[in-house]
């Protein structure tokens, strides 16, 4: 995981607005992506980064967020001001969404979709360096790349231990706990966690 993390020393400071445009043919800016369609979602090709905006490139683990709360946070170094009350409402309400216009936070279904094999093939893999997932479209070969992410504990702390990619879907669970879509490089699953934890977010088309 130090190698993954070492990679990632250029995100954008929290408080950062500027936008961008990747270098290269066909990419697109921080706050487009032309997305690609899997089992007929469409999902962002990237991460979201600060609130509006997506990460850089597809193996970007963007920045972290609460479930329903759009303040962004880094996802190395100690933070001194994480909020540990449980986020609360009935769905991840529109104005605390971090995707860029056009774009949302997925349900639990649609991450559901990732994991139906008849449609999807999931395979453990590696792009510039970075572990991930990518799902492949059987009918299309359409394929979505999600990297490894981490995440922040109830109290802020960066958890690096684990090879997991951690995503918040926009559904509550019961109690404090919220849908999210994890997987590693055995198995994919949609799970429960608690609301306080700081996971990534990827998101589908409006």
């Amino acid at each position: 995981m130090k190698k993954y993390f070492l990679s990632f020393c250029l995100l954008l400071a929290i408080g950062t607005a500027t936008a961008y445009a990747n270098t290269g043919i066909g990419e697109a800016t921080r706050t487009t992506d032309p997305g690609v369609v899997i089992d007929g979602i469409r999902w962002a090709t990237r991460n979201v980064d600060m609130p509006g905006t997506f990460a850089p490139r597809p193996e970007s683990p963007g920045m972290f967020y609460q479930w329903n709360r759009r303040r962004a946070w880094a996802t190395i170094d100690e933070v001194s001001d994480w909020n540990t009350s449980i986020p609360q409402g009935e769905v991840w309400e529109r104005a605390n969404d971090p995707c860029p216009q056009g774009w949302r936070v997925p349900t639990r279904s649609e991450f559901a979709t990732l994991r139906n094999r008849n449609n999807i093939n999931s395979r453990w893999t590696e792009l510039n360096e970075v572990n991930g997932r990518i799902f492949e479209d059987r009918t299309s070969g359409n394929t979505l790349f999600l990297p490894v992410t981490a995440y922040r504990n109830n109290n802020g702390v960066p958890n690096y231990a684990s090879a997991l990619g951690l995503y918040w879907s926009n559904t509550p669970a019961a109690g404090t706990n919220a849908w999210l879509l994890s997987f590693d490089n055995r198995s994919v699953s949609v799970g429960r966690s608690s609301r306080a934890l700081g996971f990534s977010v990827r998101c589908v088309a409006e």
